[in-house]
């Protein structure tokens, strides 16, 4: 467990709270919005045992990060995670992101380039471009992001549960995928959160990756849930396969946003059997 300055906002530091386990090939785990980089439990445990080193962090805003109210953006996302990988020097990278974690990813990729990186994985994924515009209909509409942000602003815990509810498509899932108590320590996680970057990292999610994806020159492993009400599979991971020129796709049949933790017995064995190849 540590701390790594990325940053400076008037007399406090900003800082990346982050632990590295075990030994062997390093696979970094970019969490989620609202949640952090304990998300990962059901994965970490694996792939200890599998021999791969394990890092984990929490982004800034969220878990034991400093909480700034700068840098929500996916350009300083990116530069905390370089930060983090010089801190640890690290090199011959497994990269892994799930949902807001995918740009970190990709962003990383389109500006760092993949010379310490061996391979990605995305699972959840934000790519290519969320937002409706002109040159991208398939996206979605601007006003659903602006009624998250009212609600936000309205009553940031109520909207968290509901979010919740759709990140675990729980009138489905729940009391067999996701327990009532599974979903109150991400409910804890989220309200524990820093209450400017909930709101800062909706504009985040419209992020235009487009000219990175063409970037990526490693394997790529997409794993994204048909099911998904947070991140609609037809608005992103359908779209990456004319997008990234070496890409593994694994679709979760049923699967809500979150597979990482409700569908392991699918996630894990493709994450595992991608990273062997």
């Amino acid at each position: 467990m540590g701390k790594v300055k990325v940053g400076q906002q008037n007399s406090d530091d900003i800082e990346i709270y982050y632990e590295d386990h075990g030994e062997g090939q390093p696979v970094v785990l970019v969490h989620g919005y609202p949640l952090d980089g304990h998300s990962w439990e059901k994965q970490e445990r694996v792939l200890l045992a599998e021999g791969y080193r394990v890092i984990t962090y929490d982004r800034r805003g969220f878990g034991r990060s400093s909480q700034p109210t700068v840098g929500y953006d996916y350009d300083t996302f990116a530069a905390d995670l370089n930060t983090l990988l010089d801190h640890l020097h690290l090199d011959d990278i497994i990269l892994c992101g799930f949902s807001m974690g995918t740009g970190e990813v990709t962003r990383y990729l389109g500006t760092y380039g993949s010379a310490r990186v061996r391979k990605a994985v995305l699972m959840g994924a934000i790519p290519p471009f969320l937002l409706e515009t002109e040159d991208n209909p398939e996206g979605v509409d601007g006003s659903v992001f602006e009624g998250i942000k009212q609600a936000i602003e309205k009553d940031r815990p109520a909207y968290f549960k509901d979010f919740l509810d759709n990140f675990y498509n729980v009138d489905v899932l729940g009391g067999t995928r996701i327990s009532d108590q599974a979903w109150q320590q991400s409910f804890n996680v989220a309200v524990a959160a820093s209450a400017f970057a909930a709101y800062a990292c909706v504009d985040t999610w419209l992020t235009d990756f487009r000219a990175d994806l063409p970037k990526i020159d490693v394997p790529t492993l997409l794993i994204h849930g048909d099911a998904d009400r947070i991140l609609p599979y037809a608005n992103t991971a359908a779209r990456l396969p004319a997008l990234i020129k070496d890409l593994t796709f694994v679709t979760v049949e049923g699967g809500p946003h979150n597979i990482a933790w409700t569908h392991p017995e699918v996630v894990n064995p493709a994450l595992l059997e991608f990273l062997a190849e």
